[in-house]
């Protein structure tokens, strides 16, 4: 089971604060059934630092034994337009999957959507696949689930966040997710871990939901 989404770099967001912090989770990973990770740090303000980040990366694989681990990113759709799609998308995906996994706006309303349309439209023309990150938490698909459809349409894929067993970060994520999850719309459960404690969560989202996610590739069910 490869984890495409979490937070466990040291000291570089709000997720792992330290090396030994990391190598916690890391653990905690693992008995809940992790067999491979994504390290995925925030791209969006304040924590965006390319060079530190790689660095984080090299230091944590080195501590972790031989676990695979591979570097990825969640990219934020307001960052990415700041540093430019076309020019930072190669340096932000994760190179072992093609995939690119892209953080959409908290508070975007349906109007938001013909901008992240096109910047769907540029990364797929670079050959990447895009992922898209929590769709559960986002107040325009909260509103109006046809837009997670479209997103799908388009040729995404949509990764929920195992918190969302307990309501989410927002306290409301578990009641969109489940319609997410009655129309098949996820491809992927992620840990989005940020601490220890969420690992159990991605536990319970999985033996709950793993059954119902869309197009499982190979042996890799839950991503």
């Amino acid at each position: 089971m490869q984890d495409i989404h979490c937070h466990i770099l040291p000291g570089v967001d709000d997720g792992s604060p330290n090396l030994d912090y990391s190598l916690k989770m890391l653990e905690a990973a693992q008995h809940s059934g992790i067999t491979s990770i994504i390290c995925t740090p925030h791209c969006r303000d304040p924590y965006f630092d390319y060079e530190r980040m790689q660095h984080a990366f090299q230091q944590f694989k080195a501590a972790a034994s031989g676990f695979p681990i591979y570097m990825g990113f969640e990219v934020n759709h307001t960052k990415l337009m700041q540093l430019g799609v076309r020019k930072w998308a190669p340096y932000l995906l994760t190179p072992e999957t093609g995939q690119f996994l892209l953080e959409l706006d908290t508070n975007c309303t349906e109007d938001s959507f013909a901008a992240y349309e096109r910047t769907i439209y540029i990364v797929q023309g670079l050959g990447y696949r895009v992922v898209i990150a929590h769709p559960e938490r986002y107040a325009a698909i909260r509103k109006n689930i046809e837009l997670a459809q479209r997103l799908v349409d388009l040729g995404c894929e949509l990764q929920a966040s195992g918190d969302f067993i307990h309501g989410g970060r927002l306290g409301h994520a578990k009641r969109i997710a489940k319609k997410l999850f009655e129309r098949g719309l996820y491809t992927y459960i992620a840990s989005d871990a940020h601490r220890v404690k969420h690992y159990a969560l991605f536990e319970r989202a999985v033996d709950r939901y793993g059954d119902k996610l869309a197009n499982p590739r190979r042996g890799n069910a839950i991503l």
